[in-house]
């Protein structure tokens, strides 16, 4: 699929961008029904770096966090509608409840997170800023969301 990678070739990847000075923007998250707010937030991510990096829940994990309603969206089609965007340059999913081990395996140069997040709260950010990274957060779009999306159908059209 061209930019999803495993953990491993990410990793190796990685390596190369640092060794041609690219700052590399890492961010995760579940994107389940692609959005508005998405799409801004991850262009707002990747216009700080040379290179952007998505870690994106697996569906077991979104299941453990969101409840065996979600996802909608499979991991294998979200990941690909992923790796489409130009802003985008790797996807790579995770399994546990939290990206920390791909963050502390990739190091990345910046790590953000949405801003309903407090820096004190983003996962990752003690091994990112110990390798001498950055950690900030980026606004969302209001009113933008998946969840948003799915009371809005259930609104319309009621639950089948």
């Amino acid at each position: 699929m061209g930019k999803v990678y495993t953990q491993s070739l990410l990793a190796e990847q990685r390596k190369l961008w640092k060794d041609q000075g690219l700052t590399v923007v890492f961010t995760n998250g579940v994107f389940d029904i692609l959005h508005r707010g998405h799409i801004e937030y991850l262009t707002q991510a990747r216009a700080l770096g040379g290179r952007l990096i998505v870690g994106m829940n697996s569906d077991a994990s979104v299941k453990r966090i969101k409840g065996e309603l979600r996802p909608i969206v499979q991991q294998e089609d979200r990941a690909f509608i992923l790796s489409q965007l130009v802003c985008v340059d790797a996807v790579s999913l995770f399994d546990e409840d939290t990206p920390y081990n791909i963050i502390s395996l990739l190091l990345p140069d910046i790590l953000v997170k949405g801003a309903d997040y407090s820096l004190d709260a983003i996962v990752g950010k003690d091994v990112v800023e110990h390798a001498g990274g950055k950690v900030q957060t980026i606004e969302f779009v209001p009113d933008r969301s998946t969840s948003n999306i799915v009371d809005t159908i259930v609104s319309r059209f009621g639950k089948k």
